[in-house]
């Protein structure tokens, strides 16, 4: 594939500038990059396909066969050796590492060599022979079960079979030795470890007794108990004695604080005493009675004396009453004193005794939760070995085989069918790969498209004429004639004026030039036009071999002035063609074209009778004379030989040409093989062809 470079601007000095238009990439032109290859894609595709078939052909067949396996999950408590967990059993845990592991140990050397073994017999197994049985083996688990298929590959399939089958068998038995060897260390561990725990048991339990005993703390808890209630009743007491005391203390204060005029039955205490009422109303009573009795007797009368008798007695019962309440107050407030303090004394001695109590508890209560402790421990681990030598005595398995190995009735590879699948994507894809590795190498020009490329104007595809056709042929209606006609038609658009001179030329040797001049001229002339044909070869001339004209005198000659022009120049009968052969090759021809002569040559017979004059010239790349003629023709028409020149050459031959500042009328894509490229330039040469054989 070609890189795009930036387009050259072409100068007309008689015109504007002219961009080329940037060539489109069509699929066609993809696709013609295979068509243009499909002989070698076809051979690339055939060979590697070949190749895949050979070889899996040539494989040795190989069998499968599996056995399915049933893989629980561990028990953990027959997995524990101390035979106590702490971890929650409602804690979910992931079981894949699990079954990861017990993966590892089927397809491990450890197993694999007992497998041998048992195959084998007495024989030594060497590491050897373990690591090619493990290379047979694979596991595969089954999508969201417990199940899991161990394969074995052989290519026996009587081997295949009884490999899986005990390899399997062997795996169930490894595991049973391994739980019951699990079960009885843990059994081992636990007989001694209840021995010990035992030991610690009894010794928690003595020091608890005979710290009951040395603290007279055999009912401790009880006790306990009790001081505790005690001392709330007693704080209950002391705290009521303080109030009473309290109350008792205020009323024998206020009794004290009374002045020597103040009579104690002020007080509301004693006033209110009922006895003391009904005595003072007896002395009320009687002073009544005494003042209506002094009213009508004297005061030695008897039933006066009778009254103060009276009233004497009363008063003195009363006054007696209230000294007897007055030293009740004083008693109670001594006795609530006398109570207080007796339950003062008896709360600080019972909290002293509480005290010792919670000084005992603490050092008791140690000593009871570690031999509860240690019991607890004892009985956990006396469960645990009981419930291990059930599960031991049960002799049970988590992994069981379900279903056993057959031998295979037919080899799973090599599966031609897949590897022939396989074989033709493959020689697909390196077919194309070929492909368009060729055409990224391929940097011929081959296209218009490439022409556009190179900055140049596309005048006319020339498709390839045979052995036979060297010589001009365009009185007939075939490809090769209209194509001709074609780049007549394009030369003679480019160029309008009269007496134009166009130069032919080339990159390099071999692309055709000479014949497209030749063709071109005589094309010229068919139509009508007097045409000119020089032959500026001088090193290699053909010209006259195509016309089969004699090369005794021609160009060189003329330069030199060894002839004039008339005698340079033959004329063909039809069409009206003048043409100038090249002559004897000179030792100098680069001096003679760049020298005077030939310019006022050039300059005669542009300014003579003919229309046309077609220069036909050395390579570009070879010789410099075309560089040298390109200053006084009007045009330069380049052609370039299909799949022959490289676009780095044909760049280089137009940067070299355009030293000179030209009018480069276009390119010529000659020799393009139509036939092999058929796919691609059906696009652009297929209408002629389509039309001429309406036409026929």
């Amino acid at each position: 594939m070609q890189t795009t470079e930036p387009q050259r601007l072409l100068r007309d000095p008689g015109g504007p500038l002219v961009r080329p238009r940037p060539a489109e990439i069509h699929l066609r032109d993809r696709l013609s990059v295979f068509y243009r290859y499909r002989y070698i894609a076809i051979l690339t595709f055939l060979v590697v396909l070949s190749v895949a078939g050979l070889r899996a052909y040539s494989q040795t067949p190989l069998y499968r066969s599996s056995v399915r396996l049933l893989i629980d999950l561990e028990d953990e408590r027959s997995l524990t050796m101390e035979g106590v967990s702490t971890t929650n059993n409602s804690t979910y845990i992931d079981p894949e590492p699990y079954f990861q592991t017990q993966y590892r140990i089927l397809t491990g050397r450890d197993l694999a060599r007992r497998v041998l073994a048992t195959i084998s017999g007495p024989t030594t197994v060497t590491d050897a022979q373990v690591g090619e049985f493990m290379s047979h083996v694979s596991v595969e688990p089954v999508r969201a079960s417990r199940l899991v298929d161990v394969v074995f590959v052989s290519a026996d399939p009587s081997l295949a079979a009884n490999s899986a089958n005990t390899l399997a068998e062997e795996y169930v038995q490894q595991n049973l030795d391994l739980r019951r060897q699990n079960m009885e260390r843990s059994l081992e561990w636990l007989s001694q470890e209840l021995a010990r725990q035992k030991t610690i048991v009894e010794a928690s339990e003595r020091a608890m007794a005979q710290y009951r005993e040395e603290q007279n703390a055999l009912s401790l808890e009880d006790r306990q108990n009790i001081v505790i209630s005690r001392l709330n009743q007693l704080n209950e007491a002391a705290t009521r004695a303080r109030t009473n005391r309290a109350q008792k203390e205020s009323l024998y204060r206020r009794f004290e604080s009374l002045g020597p005029k103040t009579t104690p039955d002020s007080i509301p205490e004693i006033l209110q005493n009922p006895y003391i009422q009904s005595l003072k109303a007896q002395v009320a009573e009687l002073e009544r009675r005494k003042a209506l009795l002094s009213e009508r007797y004297g005061d030695k009368h008897p039933e006066m004396l009778t009254v103060n008798a009276s009233i004497q007695d009363a008063t003195r019962q009363l006054n007696l009453e209230i000294a007897k309440a007055v030293d009740s107050i004083r008693h109670d407030y001594e006795s609530a004193m006398l109570e207080e303090r007796t339950l003062a004394s008896a709360l600080d001695e019972q909290k002293a005794l509480a005290t010792d109590l919670d000084r005992k508890s603490v050092t008791y209560t140690v000593l009871q939760r570690d031999a509860e402790s240690n019991r607890e421990l004892y009985q956990t681990l006396l469960r645990r070995e009981k419930e291990l030598q059930v599960l031991a005595n049960s002799r049970g398995n988590n992994v069981r085989l379900v279903e056993r190995a057959a031998i295979p009735g037919a080899p799973f590879s090599p599966n031609l069918r897949r590897a022939m699948m396989l074989g033709a994507i493959v020689a697909f894809l390196v077919a194309v790969g070929l492909v368009l590795g060729l055409d990224y190498l391929d940097d011929t020009v081959k296209t218009p498209e490439d022409i556009a490329r190179l900055g140049l104007p596309f005048l006319a595809l020339i498709p390839a004429a045979g052995s036979g056709r060297d010589r001009p042929r365009l009185a007939g209606h075939n490809d090769f004639s209209e194509a001709i006609r074609s780049l007549r038609t394009s030369i003679a658009l480019s160029t309008r004026q009269g007496g134009s001179i166009v130069l032919v030329t080339s990159a390099q040797p071999l692309e055709g030039k000479t014949t497209t001049a030749c063709n071109l001229a005589t094309a010229l002339a068919y139509g009508g036009a007097k045409v000119l044909l020089i032959d500026a070869d001088m090193r290699r001339p053909g010209v006259h071999r195509n016309f089969g004209l004699e090369n005794r005198c021609g160009l060189s000659e003329l330069l030199s002035g060894q002839a004039a022009l008339t005698q340079s120049v033959q004329r063909l009968a039809e069409p009206d063609l003048w043409i100038m052969p090249a002559g004897s090759t000179p030792p100098n021809p680069s001096e003679l074209l760049a020298s005077g002569r030939m310019e006022a040559l050039l300059g005669q017979v542009q300014n003579g009778p003919f229309d046309w004059v077609i220069v036909d010239t050395p390579p570009v790349l070879a010789v410099t004379d075309a560089s040298i003629l390109t200053q006084w023709v009007s045009g330069v028409a380049f052609v370039v030989g299909s799949e022959m020149t490289r676009r780095r050459l044909a760049e280089r031959a137009i940067e070299t040409i355009s030293a000179g500042r030209p009018r480069i009328l276009g390119a010529v894509l000659n020799r393009v093989d139509v036939s092999r490229n058929k796919y691609y330039y059906a696009r652009h040469y297929g209408y002629g062809n389509r039309y001429l054989a309406a036409e026929t």
